[in-house]
């Protein structure tokens, strides 16, 4: 699958067979809590799969501002 990474710079990476997005954060070395992951336009949640055909891409979900 082709996975896309913006954290906070671009880039792509190609990782073969099928897992599940927290899985695939795991693996990136990506904290499943502090990333989110796309899939065309749904938002996927950590237990569900990705296939070997998918495009996804991982964002760094950025909280915060000033208190």
């Amino acid at each position: 699958m082709r996975v896309i990474i913006r954290n906070p710079r671009r880039r792509e990476v190609e990782v073969q067979g099928r897992r599940r997005v927290g899985d695939l954060l795991r693996e990136l070395g990506l904290n499943p809590e502090s990333h989110v992951v796309i899939r065309g336009e749904d938002l996927l949640t950590s237990d569900e799969w990705l296939q070997d055909t998918d495009t996804v891409e991982i964002v760094s979900a950025i909280s915060g501002g000033r208190g």
